[in-house]
């Protein structure tokens, strides 16, 4: 139910001669619409020509018909976007164009890259120019001043330098480009469509959307590349893997995939495993909605605690550009949530949630549930104490900002107002996935980052000038 804890975006890719690409990558992009709510874009080519149309708002706003239409050709790359580096801006929208004539690029980029400061004054350096405060307009002009005599040669030289987390999206006039970093800390997947077309995507339900045939994910530090001749995969050595384990708890659809594990159940198995960890006498067992409905089930099924519906959630509350006013504001999670005082009265309510972040919303969440007249109210998170900043593409805070890393669990507990409180485990939760620890990143648990970074640095912000307009077509 978060609002402090978001992932940065979704990219897409479509490569289909007989197919209207810009409308397909529309309701992929739809179906992602969870990863990012601030801003969307598609560009598409021709063979000769790129185009593009991008705004701020949701991918159903800043799409028409008439803006698709204009949208031509046989190849597309989309994005939609939560900004984690560069502000929320319309000039931050993606995917970034650079490049002149057939060295034109367009690239969408799902990820955080940590060296983007160094990486950006070399490339001044240089005499590049850049035009908006992201870390893809850096990765875009990296590729095209590689050196190299294709665009796999130049992109191989670029994972070369960048450190972090990219799974990316590229377009050039002919080809379609699929890259994700030599640790995997973000998804994304490959899928066929219409015989001979592909669809890339950061989840596996952006395939089912589309009606596209999923066939595997794309292995890090891997480069695909797909265009009239075909499919092709260029592979860079990688030993060790850093799935970001948010993934699994909280960021993709229910109905989504990863490593083969359908994320509903993982999430069912994470309820079962806290209720064999953190057990109570309760009366009902209730999730919140719509993230930790899943766990709930599996923590009501384990415990044998009836599972019941304490909160309705206002399903139409997403991302909205009106500021509320004060009154509105002090209703706070009410915006989103109103509790059912008639199933909560005098019961002993176990709610699970999938994580507590700055402790900014759980205690106006619990404070709810109290004046609905429950007895008492025992809190379990799915996921363990985030203790540690993420550097790789979550708008998590700093450390000084994180609740676990100032208070110790029954601090915690004490300070969001419930009865008790417990948290999965680390072991808890790799049991739940049933996949190896060694294929995750837990940092945010362990400050244990798989690649250095600077643990106390603070999230980098780039001033640029606003843009009215952003919506172009280059040759």
């Amino acid at each position: 139910m978060h609002t402090d804890l978001h992932e940065s975006c979704a990219v897409v890719g479509i490569f289909s001669p007989d197919e209207d690409v810009a409308r397909l990558t529309f309701f992929a992009l739809f179906s992602l619409q969870h990863r990012g709510q601030e801003s969307a874009g598609i560009a598409t080519s021709d063979g000769e020509i790129i185009s593009y149309h991008g705004n701020m708002g949701l991918v159903s706003q800043v799409f028409d018909e008439d803006s698709l239409s204009q949208l031509i050709g046989h190849i597309a790359i989309g994005h939609t976007r939560y900004s984690t580096r560069g502000s929320s801006k319309l000039y931050n929208c993606q995917p970034i164009i650079v490049g002149e004539g057939r060295n034109t690029i367009a690239v969408a980029h799902n990820g955080n890259i940590v060296n983007a400061e160094n990486l950006q004054e070399s490339l001044k350096s240089q005499g590049y120019v850049f035009h908006t405060s992201t870390d893809t307009e850096i990765i875009a002009n990296l590729i095209l001043s590689s050196p190299g005599d294709s665009w796999v040669d130049k992109i191989r030289y670029t994972m070369h330098r960048l450190k972090g987390a990219y799974s990316l999206t590229i377009l050039t006039a002919d080809t379609l480009f699929a890259v994700r970093d030599p640790l995997g800390v973000r998804p994304l997947c490959i899928g066929k469509i219409n015989g001979e077309g592909y669809v890339l995507a950061s989840e596996t339900c952006a395939l089912d959307h589309i009606g596209a045939e999923f066939i595997r994910e794309i292995e890090p530090g891997e480069i695909v590349t797909i265009d009239a001749t075909g499919m092709k995969n260029y592979k860079e050595v990688s030993e060790k893997h850093a799935l970001c384990v948010f993934e699994f708890i909280y960021f993709a659809r229910l109905d989504s995939k990863i490593y083969g594990k359908l994320l509903y159940q993982a999430r069912q198995n994470m309820g079962a495993t806290m209720a064999e960890e953190h057990p109570v006498d309760a009366d009902l067992v209730m999730g919140v909605p719509s993230s930790a409905i899943a766990a709930a089930t599996g923590y009501a099924h384990r415990s044998g605690i009836p599972l019941a519906e304490g909160l309705v959630q206002n399903r139409y509350v997403g991302r909205t550009f009106i500021e509320p006013d004060q009154r509105i504001r002090d209703l706070g999670v009410r915006i989103k949530f109103n509790p059912l005082p008639q199933v909560l009265e005098g019961k002993r309510v176990i709610v699970v949630d999938d994580s507590i972040v700055r402790g900014t919303t759980t205690p106006h969440l619990i404070k709810m549930i109290r004046h609905s007249s429950a007895k008492e109210v025992h809190m379990r998170i799915c996921a363990p104490p985030i203790r540690f900043p993420c550097f790789f593409g979550v708008d998590m805070a700093t450390r000084s900002e994180l609740l676990a890393a100032q208070k110790s669990i029954p601090e915690i507990c004490e300070f969001i107002g419930a009865d008790s409180l417990g948290y999965l485990s680390v072991e808890g939760l790799i049991k739940s996935i049933s996949l190896p620890k060694d294929k995750f990143c837990l940092a945010c648990f362990t400050g244990e980052y798989p690649i250095p970074v600077q643990v106390e640095m603070d999230k980098l912000a780039l001033e640029t000038t606003d843009d009215d307009s952003f919506s172009t077509r280059l040759r």
